[in-house]
């Protein structure tokens, strides 16, 4: 068939023939065309669209092909038979008949038809040796039977032995049985689908066929909203921390004090992350009206002149500084608050998360945004190492599934940072010498990336796993 219109033709005047009264199969009908079956399926079903010119009733039949193995056997002979014809009368030890044509195979299948047999006890160690004194390749003629269209004259348990060995392959086959319509003719003109302004203007419309409309059509499915990728990963990171028995910090202030986000975490008021170029600090109001009594002054002390252990950073710590608004840079600042008020309390053990927006004034490029989400375990006990670090890590992860690296990646990615909290930073909240805090923090942009194979910060706002878990922050220690 050079085309549609000259495909649908010839299926038609097939039809009309004094000998397809009762109908055709697509199959057969194709073969008769000298065209492909699915060239002819085309045409089917373009007639179909034109009304009841024809029928057609869809069936499906089995054909069992040879698979490439099973035409080498076809053409060479199974395994088994080869074996058997290249061993000769005195048999060959075990090694040397492994290697003859057919192998391994041949030979398993030889002794499993006791055409063979293996002397144990023979001089020089095992040998294979002629146990009938002759075969018939059976095998291979039930693939010359299949071949030339008789597979039905196989036994179906020959045939099932013959597929299981990958010899056999069976087809499911698609086609159609197709007759005349109460509407058939070899003579079909397309309808037309559409009024045109020149049909009425001319008055052709009068003369000519129209699909007629069907008002049964469920149309095309409207648009509609779906989860944004970051929502979903959000949803399954919460759900993952509620499993563990953590229970949800309250995060609801943007706005912090440089205090909680910095000071109170033990990180010295000359550190680079504080200057203007990473934080963004507000001009009204500028300042936090006050900063907890008491706490603060046990904050000064561990930074100037140092306490619980260390000899701090040994210089003037300024209140003033203290004191300054920020867009918070992490939600570790929600973390420091939380175990705060947990100090002020008889101490019994927690575990605490947190999901939320932070803001660090990054230069944009394809993995980072001023504007992003952090995700955050910290877990406070008695007796914490670094070891249940590692454990809650691999089971946080294990549940994410983010545990593997990705082929190729062939370099490190940093997905998360954790660590041991420091005394410095415990200590002056209050809390017991013996308690240990634990935690971990990870954005949730770059998990949902990996997860639906988001290549950049742009495309994921628009709709390489190894853990590194290093935290060179002064809030963390890892000397446990």
């Amino acid at each position: 068939m050079a085309g549609g219109n000259q495909g649908t033709l010839r299926l038609l005047e097939r039809l009309d023939q004094p000998g397809a009264s009762g109908g055709l199969c697509s199959i057969q009908a194709a073969a008769e065309l000298g065209v492909d079956h699915q060239t002819l399926v085309g045409a089917v079903k373009s007639l179909q669209a034109l009304g009841e010119v024809i029928e057609a009733e869809a069936r499906t039949a089995t054909r069992w092909e040879l698979s490439p193995e099973g035409e080498e056997v076809l053409r060479d002979g199974s395994p088994e038979v080869r074996l058997f014809r290249s061993l000769p009368e005195e048999g060959l030890p075990q090694g040397e008949a492994m290697k003859l044509p057919g192998g391994s195979l041949g030979f398993s299948k030889a002794m499993a038809n006791k055409w063979v047999r293996l002397d144990k006890g023979a001089p020089g160690g095992p040998r294979v040796l002629r146990a009938v004194p002759s075969v018939q390749d059976t095998v291979q003629e039930h693939l010359g039977q299949v071949r030339t269209g008789g597979a039905q004259a196989v036994p179906e348990r020959d045939r099932s032995e013959l597929k299981r060995r990958k010899l056999l392959l069976e087809m499911t086959l698609k086609s159609y049985w197709i007759r005349k319509g109460s509407a058939f003719s070899t003579a079909v003109a397309r309808p037309e689908t559409e009024l045109t302004p020149e049909m009425i203007a001319t008055g052709s419309w009068r003369q000519l066929p129209f699909k007629p409309y069907n008002f049964s059509s469920l149309g095309l499915p409207p648009a509609c909203g779906h989860l944004h990728p970051l929502l979903k990963v959000r949803s399954e990171l919460r759900q993952i921390f509620l499993e563990m028995g953590f229970t949800e910090m309250r995060t609801d202030n943007f706005v912090e004090s440089s205090f909680w986000n910095f000071d109170a975490l033990f990180q010295p008021q000359q550190h680079p992350a504080r200057d203007q170029h990473d934080t963004f600090f507000l001009l009204d109001p500028a300042e936090a009206p006050q900063l907890p009594p008491g706490y603060y002054n046990k904050v000064k002390k561990v930074h100037s002149q140092g306490g619980y252990g260390s000899q701090g950073y040994r210089y003037e710590w300024k209140v003033e500084e203290a004191r300054k608004n920020l867009l918070r840079t992490h939600t570790t600042s929600a973390s420091a608050r939380a175990l705060f008020q947990l100090a002020r309390q008889k101490f019994t053990p927690v575990k605490y998360f947190s999901i939320d927006r932070v803001f660090r004034n990054e230069s944009l490029d394809a993995t980072h945004l001023a504007e992003f989400h952090q995700v955050e375990g910290v877990v406070a006990d008695r007796g914490l190492t670094l070891g249940h670090l590692m454990g809650t890590l691999r089971q946080f992860f294990t549940k994410l599934g983010l545990i593997l690296i990705p082929s190729g990646l062939k370099k490190w990615v940093e997905v998360g940072n954790s660590g041991v909290f420091r005394p410095e930073l415990l200590l002056p909240m209050g809390l017991p010498e013996n308690v240990t805090v634990i935690a971990w923090g990870l954005s949730l942009e770059r998990p949902t990336m990996i997860k639906y194979g988001i290549k950049n910060i742009r495309e994921l706002m628009g709709h390489r796993v190894n853990l590194q878990m290093v935290y060179d922050s002064p809030m963390c220690r890892l000397d446990v």
